[in-house]
């Protein structure tokens, strides 16, 4: 994988992560949360494996939709066929 492809997938995940752990947890409380019914966590522990788990999820969906998208001949600006 290009370190581009890699920019595409993970920057706009880490937006997508960062908002959506931000709009979960200002409607739950992380120490609300028991793991297993016995395992408990602090609340910056939550905060963060909400977040990389949020990260993650957003991150596989980008590059399932770069992997999807179709591929064609990369041109410049001139209409000059790029080599890759």
């Amino acid at each position: 994988m290009r370190w581009r492809s890699l920019m595409w997938i993970l920057w706009p995940s880490f937006l997508v992560g960062a908002a959506t752990s931000a709009a979960v947890f200002a409607m739950v409380d992380p120490l609300d949360i028991a793991f297993f019914g016995y395992m408990e966590a602090t609340r910056q522990q939550v905060y963060a494996g909400g977040f990389f788990l949020f990260w993650l999820m957003a991150a596989l969906s980008s590059a399932l939709s770069l992997h999807l998208a179709p591929r064609g001949q990369l041109v410049d600006e001139f209409g000059d066929p790029i080599e890759q």
